[in-house]
């Protein structure tokens, strides 16, 4: 299972929970109102979140976690809604927004030592969990495979940001960003790309894997040591007592009750395969690599 999840992505540092009252809260955002869950329980934290939260350490994730709301995005072209988690910008500006997408099996929480100095620099950055990992409410699990993440994706845009963006993907968040910017060419000014993994013909054999098999692999993939491992191979230089608050922050959204049958949906239904798009998504769209 290790092999597929290099395979798959990297597995960088992520995400954060707290648990108590769920609220609503509402806001005017480019003349739309949005309701969304925002309310705080135990030091702040979204209610929503894992409880796991309280344990991190690290001062970046627990300020972004507290950040951290649910959106109502529409799916299947129907009326049917999800609670959609994300870090939104307090203030939307004139330029293009910057919205950042994160690694396989991975969520928003990954950007947090980035997100700040984005928006020092006065940037409107969007941190979105793409479907089927991060926090979202997927009590009543959607398709998790790439036709819906990129139209969940794409709903978020058209509801709140309704502007060309500057997509950023890190490793399979890469090829996440080049098959939404290849369908919807309207929603992307520009693609960065970060150590892309966009060469892989999908999650291969995994794909025919037996579910019972694939649930084992899914369920080794969330224990800690493995996680832990990932951190190790990742970071250079760091304590341990770091590497294992950063395994804690990358292995909360494992903790949401949905993640696991998500994740065997996404492998199961064999994942991206981006290497036609390539060339089109480069000659379409201004691409920036950083390898």
């Amino acid at each position: 299972m290790m092999m597929a999840a290099v395979k798959l992505g990297s597995l960088p540092p992520a995400a954060l929970g707290g648990v108590t009252v769920t609220k609503k809260c509402e806001r005017s955002s480019g003349g739309v109102r949005v309701v969304g869950e925002c309310g705080s329980g135990g030091n702040g934290f979204p209610s929503f979140l894992p409880k796991q939260v309280e344990k991190i350490k690290d001062p970046f994730a627990r300020n972004l976690a507290r950040r951290i709301k649910r959106l109502p995005v529409q799916i299947e072209c129907s009326d049917s809604f999800i609670m959609s988690s994300c870090v939104q910008p307090l203030i939307q500006r004139d330029a293009n927004p910057v919205v950042l997408l994160h690694c396989f099996d991975s969520s928003c929480l990954e950007w947090r030592r980035a997100y700040p100095l984005l928006e020092e620099s006065g940037l409107e950055a969007w941190a979105i969990d793409v479907l089927g990992w991060g926090f979202s409410d997927l009590g009543r699990l959607p398709p998790c495979n790439v036709a819906s993440k990129r139209y969940h994706l794409y709903q978020l845009w058209n509801s709140y940001i309704k502007r060309p963006v500057v997509l950023v993907g890190p490793s399979l968040g890469a090829a996440v960003a080049i098959d939404f910017a290849v369908n919807y060419p309207e929603a992307v000014k520009k693609l960065v790309l970060i150590n892309p993994s966009v060469y892989a013909e999908g999650t291969g054999n995994l794909a025919k894997l037996p579910r019972v098999v694939a649930y084992a692999g899914v369920s080794l993939l969330k224990t800690f040591p493995l996680r832990l491992y990932a951190n190790l191979l990742a970071f250079n230089g760091i304590s341990l007592s770091r590497s294992l608050d950063w395994t804690n922050v990358g292995r909360l959204h494992c903790h949401m009750p949905w993640w696991k049958d998500a994740t065997v949906n996404f492998m199961v239904s064999g994942g991206y395969n981006v290497v036609s798009q390539i060339k089109q998504a480069g000659e379409a769209e201004n691409t920036t690599h950083l390898w």
